[in-house]
């Protein structure tokens, strides 16, 4: 799993560069202490996970993540815990906080390695492909992709709801996102994912979707770009 460190204080970079020593499956390829010189190298090289400082100089570590088109999996590293739910907001898989032992950065790692296993794993939507089969109780339903309107996560439950239906599935919000086409749903919330094609409204704090109030999370507002 190669994986990048950046942190604006270089004792941290070291901290974080011994401990990714003592994991074998994490190559940690580079460590910047400028955040825009990473951002260079991401742009050109494959990065799977991305060790991250928030409070950093010029940019935070939540707007670098939220400039990304493309984003590695992202473990916050942080002095600071009053950021930690606009983290998760961002899709952070984990949040160390500072100072952190070796056992609570494995924990880390093992989630990335995680899951990146099961996307490797999940079927891929294919162009001809326009449907999923979502288990949902005894039976597998057919389900176009078309016909979904959002889809509202609530531990390991999701909801998709469609205009006539609601169906849930036990499937977190992560295993759906890996078989959602990306160019055709948006996520606007932790929790919620929407059909970009059934937005008839987007407010501050939320989006209409064929008259369903959904709510539009800040981290996502900017992120929102509709045709």
């Amino acid at each position: 799993m190669k994986a990048i460190a950046i942190d604006d204080e270089p004792i941290a970079l070291d901290v974080v560069r011994a401990l990714a020593a003592k994991v074998p499956f994490v190559e940690l390829t580079a460590c910047f202490t400028d955040a825009f010189e990473a951002l260079a190298y991401l742009q050109r090289e494959p990065v799977e996970l991305l060790f991250l400082d928030i409070n950093m100089p010029d940019i935070s570590g939540l707007e670098l993540v939220g400039s990304l088109p493309r984003r590695p999996l992202v473990v916050f590293t942080t002095a600071y815990a009053e950021h930690a739910v606009q983290g998760f907001e961002l899709d952070a898989i984990d949040y160390l906080l500072k100072p952190f032992s070796l056992a609570r950065f494995v924990k880390a790692c093992n989630k990335a390695q995680e899951l990146l296993q099961l996307r490797a794993a999940a079927p891929a939507p294919t162009p001809a492909r326009d449907y999923l089969f979502l288990k949902t109780g005894y039976e597998q339903v057919k389900v176009r992709f078309a016909e979904i309107l959002y889809l509202e996560a609530a531990g390991n439950y999701i909801t998709v709801v469609l205009p006539d239906q609601r169906l849930l599935t036990r499937m977190t919000m992560q295993e759906v996102l890996a078989l959602l086409p990306a160019e055709q749903f948006a996520r606007v919330h932790r929790s919620y994912v929407v059909n970009t094609a059934r937005i008839d409204r987007i407010e501050r704090h939320q989006v209409g979707v064929q008259g369903h109030p959904v709510p539009l999370g800040a981290a996502y507002q900017d992120q929102l770009r509709l045709g």
